[in-house]
């Protein structure tokens, strides 16, 4: 049976083996149109753990932005971004583990393990890590990563939509929905978007009339 929350039994289980320093990595924006991918790495304090972490997906947008503040004041925290012409220029998967590497390593203490979200351990993993599918809703130091990472992302989005009206981003946060869409079609692609995603390669791979 799937848990319905994360807990802290990964981190324990890595605690009891000596590990002192276990660190939770997620990343967020594989699938938008627009905008960076962004990623965390979270180091939890176990005597002081924010209640309500859990998949930031499964949160509203006025409950992360509650839990982001009480990560961001109890616990170890590095935010990390992968660009726009990186992830065009070595894809988006590879752009993902580059922004959990750069979170990694900008945390103030080197953890020994990092929990990491999927099925991959990104080679330049400065630590031990282990993948954990689904590792938003299991473990809570990931559970905390993701908050941190989406929260930071769609802040940034809303601050791009002020330079760049029309296109929803403070909505949408640069996925493809069809007002999204509609918007690429009408105003055309601007330096934010991902060239190599289908939609945004499709539009200007258009001849023109």
């Amino acid at each position: 049976m799937e848990k319905t929350a994360p807990d802290y039994s990964f981190e324990r289980a890595a605690i009891d083996k000596g590990i002192k320093i276990v660190a939770g990595v997620d990343e967020v924006g594989r699938g938008p149109l627009a905008g960076p991918v962004t990623a965390a790495a979270v180091i939890l304090d176990p005597d002081n753990i924010p209640e309500g972490l859990n998949d930031s997906k499964k949160l509203s947008a006025k409950k992360r932005d509650l839990l982001f503040d009480q990560i961001m004041n109890v616990a170890m925290v590095s935010i990390a971004h992968a660009s726009v012409a990186e992830i065009d220029e070595i894809n988006i998967r590879q752009a993902s583990h580059l922004a959990m590497v750069r979170a990694i390593q900008g945390l103030d203490q080197l953890p020994q393990l990092a929990l990491i979200d999927g099925r991959d351990i990104p080679k330049e993993t400065p630590c031990s890590g282990q993948a954990i599918i689904k590792g938003d809703g299991k473990s809570m130091s990931i559970a905390a990563a993701s908050i941190v990472a989406k929260a930071t992302r769609d802040r940034l989005m809303v601050d791009l939509a002020q330079h760049h009206p029309g296109y929803g981003w403070d909505k949408n946060a640069g996925y493809p929905t069809k007002s999204h869409i509609a918007a690429l079609n009408e105003l055309g692609v601007t330096q934010h978007h991902r060239c190599s995603f289908g939609p945004v390669h499709k539009m200007l791979s258009k001849p023109f009339s």
